[in-house]
């Protein structure tokens, strides 16, 4: 994503998905459990296809290196960074998890500044990536980015394992 593109225009798309991302965070972590009633879900449903579908993008990164949009869509810088990296599947599933599985109204704003937190720390990490991508060999970044897909695979696998731990579907002794 980083490549033909100036730092000061990775910088402005690194704000703008940052802002957009925290809008959906907060959204979210303010309507996790009407949202889960009116589609008849529960919180472990929720954990089980956002596991599978981060493993999935975990996937295609390992084998493919990549998981972005397709070179020359309009969005492409935007939604490439937006969607796997600040509204990732493990953030909104951490949010739906962290807000319906704590009754009370001051949870749900609680989660919401915690998520704040975190894409500022994102923000910060973006923002110096914009000089430092810039300076490293492609096959570095490369073989790094095929290396942390296959991590972020075991979280996905885990993920659907608690899910489905949690529905009481499996149990698994000696699973962390």
């Amino acid at each position: 994503m980083a490549e033909g593109r100036d730092p000061r225009a990775l910088r402005r798309l690194a704000w703008r998905a940052t802002g957009a991302a925290t809008l959906c965070a907060v959204v979210l972590a303010m309507t996790a459990d009407p949202l889960l009633d009116v589609f008849h879900i529960g919180h472990a449903d929720v954990m089980i296809a956002g596991g599978a579908i981060f493993f999935v993008y975990a996937l295609r990164l390992v084998l493919d290196g990549h998981a972005e949009t397709p070179a020359g869509s309009p969005s492409e810088g935007f939604m490439a960074l937006l969607l796997p990296y600040i509204v990732s599947p493990l953030a909104m599933t951490s949010i739906i998890v962290l807000t319906v599985t704590r009754p009370g109204w001051v949870w749900p704003p609680l989660v919401a500044v915690a998520y704040l937190a975190v894409a500022a720390s994102n923000l910060l990490t973006m923002l110096v990536l914009t000089y430092v991508l810039h300076r490293l060999p492609r096959m570095w970044v490369e073989v790094a980015g095929r290396l942390l897909g296959l991590l972020l695979a075991a979280v996905g696998v885990d993920l659907v394992i608690v899910g489905l731990r949690t529905m009481g579907v499996i149990g698994i002794p000696g699973h962390p």
